[in-house]
């Protein structure tokens, strides 16, 4: 018997923040998807996820928590896998870094890298993103902040190991220029070796002794593994390298496909390369960066997690509101992959009402409701083909080809068109034979083309379904069941390589609405009220929290140095003021705080003209984060006075200072 051909297919491991939004499940539906297709190809498919869980990130929150970093991480990771539950993701493993056996191999690596000279002890000095547990050399920074999430960065200075990155970028040239098609789309590896291989790799710092809360280095203890060989070596310590128990490592590494998302492209297309080539193991066959999924033009991140919309983007009333086919149905069809898509709920209730409701749910509907009113719910034989029969049929007897094509180039929105082409053309089958017409003749060539036509509509179904179950769990064995069909039996494609499948004489039921049509603008207008509302009842709840302050009768809150350090004043000079439409409190200004330029809007516009601030010397909060104000994005805050009786007055210096001096 030949052996059957396995498929090992992973997402990246997720930073369980708990913040979970739509954005978050793309790459897990895809790659469940991919490892559903596989199985009906009846290979043996292992499909890998998890969350990455350790780091300085964590720590901290858990610290301002009063509980452990453990303590703290397994709610949020309970409510990831809740979310798998809800958009029915079938993965082989979820794996925590937290593994014990994780814990175990991640060491072992670490020890082999370093007894092979691949990994040496040393100082590093950079520029520390906590939310992005990443390091930032000074020319990456973008205005002084981290390129990825635009956060404050600090310097960091420690002792650390450093794994010999700059040896491998050689190798990886060669990677690329041997194997095509192992980083795509074509777009990333342009990226890789234009903006990284080519300048030249530096070595990567692989160990922290400031963060006690990781997996520590067991012959060094005053140091703890740093992300990149803790996290990426999940996708070989989840199958059971370096340990006793490593047969599902021997059995499907390398890993078919590494899917991931574009920011962390470079991670996985240098990094993890290079670490791989360190231990002498097989590559990854393939790496995948696909684009975001963007919400009115901003990213949805991990660590960026503003509300920039009144879109409802939560996956647990996602689902609930509309069910899980039509959330992975949207996620699956509308985004162009490999590149950014945009979320919208009106572009996701058009998808509802356009594909599934219109076009599937309507197919079924009308056939199913015709076989029971024409022949009493039983499905007719067919009696030979004539007109139109024959396209139908060709385009059913391909449909099978047409999606393999699409998957095989990791093309799951083309492989829905194809499937929906079918679905179309049926629908199109409907009024080119009009049934209707033919019921009401009363001759046996009538009565026989009529059951044709019937048979011919339950085919095309019974094919869309079958090829239908990797993207969607649900509805498809919902379809096959109203004839008569069990869909959980149904695990591979054989049944429709070719038309013919159903049996003439089984009994077909009525089909029950599969997906109800949505009244666009109520539902859209609905979501608005619920976002508002909840949004109020929030800031209602942040202000409950907040210290009360009576006149007279209480102290202000008193911090301590360290608070009071982590606030940078900077004195700046404003270059330019304009007052901001249709804010009569607002002046945008363009304040020069030493080497860099920002835009401030300030709430001063009642008190001062634009004339009267240009060239005056203001106090700086310089390192607030970014707010949009009308639509203007605000890089900061003047210091103010305002006594009882409502005097107002900037706060400026005595003498003439330089601008960008900081003020302490």
């Amino acid at each position: 018997m030949e052996k059957k051909k396995t498929y090992y297919i992973t997402t990246p491991i997720y930073y369980p923040s708990g913040n979970w939004h739509i954005g978050h499940t793309y790459t897990t539906v895809i790659c469940d998807t991919f490892a559903r297709y596989h199985k009906m190809l009846n290979e043996d498919v292992f499909f890998l996820t998890g969350t990455d869980e350790h780091g300085q990130k964590i720590e901290e929150k858990a610290k301002a928590a009063g509980v452990t970093p453990k303590q703290f991480i397994d709610p949020l990771v309970d409510g990831l896998k809740d979310i798998w539950k809800l958009l029915d993701v079938q993965y082989d493993r979820f794996i925590r870094t937290t593994d014990d056996d994780h814990v175990a191999a991640v060491q072992k690596i670490f020890k082999a890298l370093y007894e092979k000279g691949d990994i040496y002890k040393s100082e590093y000095e950079g520029w520390y993103c906590t939310p992005c547990e990443a390091f930032w050399t000074k020319t990456q920074l973008k205005d002084g902040r981290c390129p990825d999430c635009g956060r404050e960065v600090k310097l960091e200075k420690e002792e650390s190991y450093f794994f010999r990155l700059s040896n491998y970028a050689d190798r990886i040239l060669k990677l690329y220029e041997d194997n095509p098609e192992f980083l795509q789309p074509k777009s990333r590896m342009n990226e890789m070796v234009n903006n990284f291989l080519k300048p030249g790799l530096q070595d990567l710092c692989v160990s922290r002794t400031s963060v006690k809360w990781g997996i520590p280095v067991d012959f060094d203890l005053s140091h703890t593994v740093y992300v990149w060989i803790d996290a990426l070596s999940n996708y070989i310590t989840a199958l059971g390298y370096a340990s006793e128990n490593d047969g599902n490592f021997k059995k499907y590494w390398p890993a078919d496909l590494h899917m991931t998302g574009k920011e962390i492209i470079r991670f996985h297309a240098i990094i993890w390369p290079a670490i791989l080539m360190a231990l002498d193991l097989p590559l990854p066959k393939q790496v995948y960066g696909h684009g975001w999924l963007l919400i009115g033009g901003d990213k949805l991140s991990k660590s960026k997690t503003d509300k920039v919309s009144t879109e409802l983007t939560d996956p647990h009333e996602l689902v609930s509101r509309y069910g899980c086919d039509c959330v992975r149905y949207f996620l699956l069809r509308e985004i162009p992959f490999g590149s950014d898509g945009v979320y919208t709920n009106e572009s996701l209730l058009k998808r509802i009402n356009g594909d599934l409701a219109n076009d599937l749910g309507n197919l079924v509907s009308r056939t199913t409701a015709m076989i029971n009113q024409y022949f009493g719910g039983v499905l007719p034989s067919p009696a030979g083909r004539e007109g139109t029969d024959g396209e139908l049929i060709a385009v059913a007897e391909g449909v099978y080809k047409r999606v393999s094509d699409a998957m095989n180039a990791l093309n799951a929105p083309d492989a829905l068109v194809e499937i929906f082409k079918l679905v179309q053309r049926a629908n199109k089958y409907i009024d080119e034979t009009t049934p209707w017409i033919l019921a009401k003749q009363q001759d046996e060539a009538s009565r026989a083309r009529l059951g044709t036509v019937m048979y011919n509509l339950a085919e095309c179904i019974r094919i869309s379904a079958i090829m239908l179950k990797p993207f969607l769990p649900v509805c498809p064995n919902k379809i096959l069941s109203f004839f008569g069909i069990d869909g959980s039996a149904v695990t591979d494609f054989e049944s429709v390589k070719s038309f013919g499948g159903l049996k003439g004489g089984i009994t077909v039921e009525k089909a029950t609405p599969l997906f109800p049509r949505i009244d666009v603008k109520k539902e859209l207008e609905e979501i608005e009220k619920t976002v508002l509302a909840r949004r109020a009842a929030e800031k209602k709840a942040e202000e409950k929290k907040a210290p009360v302050s009576k006149e007279n009768d209480q102290k202000p809150q008193e911090i301590t140095i360290d608070d009071f350090a982590k606030v940078q004043l900077k004195t700046g000079v404003v270059l330019e003021a304009e007052k901001v439409e249709k804010a009569d409190k607002l002046l945008k200004l363009k304040v020069r705080t030493g080497t860099e330029e920002r835009t401030i809007v300030s709430g001063i516009a009642k008190h001062y003209t634009p004339e009267e601030m240009v060239g005056k010397t203001v106090i700086v909060v310089a390192n607030l984060k970014p707010a949009k104000l009308r639509g203007i994005l605000s890089e900061g805050m003047l210091l103010c006075a305002e006594d009882a009786e409502g005097k107002f007055s900037l706060v400026t210096t005595l003498s003439d200072v330089a601008d960008g001096a900081e003020v302490r």
